[in-house]
């Protein structure tokens, strides 16, 4: 009894499935023998909550605000503009500085009993880095031109400066001046308050 399946025949067709079985056994081999590559992943940026960069350099600017005088008996208020120059110095949390600045105003103390024309003041700062605000006190003397004469008066203060870029800042500032004797009146005390609002180139 046959099959209709002859020698030569099972001969190629073992040899076929054995050569079938062969490459895939390689394939397999190879697959098996080299390592997936893993995935590169980039680590994302640290996240800085404020811009780091030192406050240390030179800066210009404008400022305008509001001045008040009181005292024995006169009293008198107005706008005040004008101009201030400076350097600060970072020292990492602390902040030191100096600067001058100018204030026009034409402020008229009881009706006109007397004027206060101008002021400059000489100034030293120091206050505390927050990163984009520097918050500060500052000292100093101030020379004022009035009806009277010129004045001068030691004066003390606090500012605040917010850094919007790399150059320029805006700010606030408010001083307490103390003049004594003005006009050679002995007991002729006045006190002037300013609060102005500042911007600033920066380099």
């Amino acid at each position: 009894m046959t099959f209709g399946t002859t020698p030569r025949r099972v001969t190629g067709m073992a040899a076929g499935l054995l050569a079938a079985t062969t490459f895939a056994s390689a394939a397999l081999a190879g697959s098996v023998g080299q390592p997936a590559e893993a995935p590169v992943v980039s680590a994302p940026p640290p996240v800085q909550a404020y811009d780091s960069q030192s406050w240390t350099g030179f800066y210009v600017g404008l400022q305008l605000g509001y001045g008040e005088i009181d005292g024995g008996g006169l009293s008198g208020d107005n706008e005040i503009f004008g101009f201030h120059s400076g350097y600060d110095h970072d020292f990492g949390d602390f902040v030191l500085g100096g600067e001058v600045d100018f204030d026009q105003t034409s402020i008229s103390l009881n009706g006109g009993a007397a004027t206060a024309d101008t002021v400059g003041r000489l100034k030293v700062k120091g206050g505390y880095d927050l990163g984009n605000t520097l918050v500060y006190g500052t000292v100093g003397y101030a020379f004022a031109d009035t009806s009277v004469g010129d004045e001068s008066a030691p004066f003390f203060g606090i500012g605040a400066t917010y850094r919007m870029n790399n150059g320029y800042s805006i700010g606030a500032e408010l001083l307490e001046h103390r003049f004594d004797d003005v006009g050679g009146v002995p007991g002729l005390d006045l006190d002037a308050t300013t609060l102005t609002i500042r911007g600033s180139l920066r380099f």
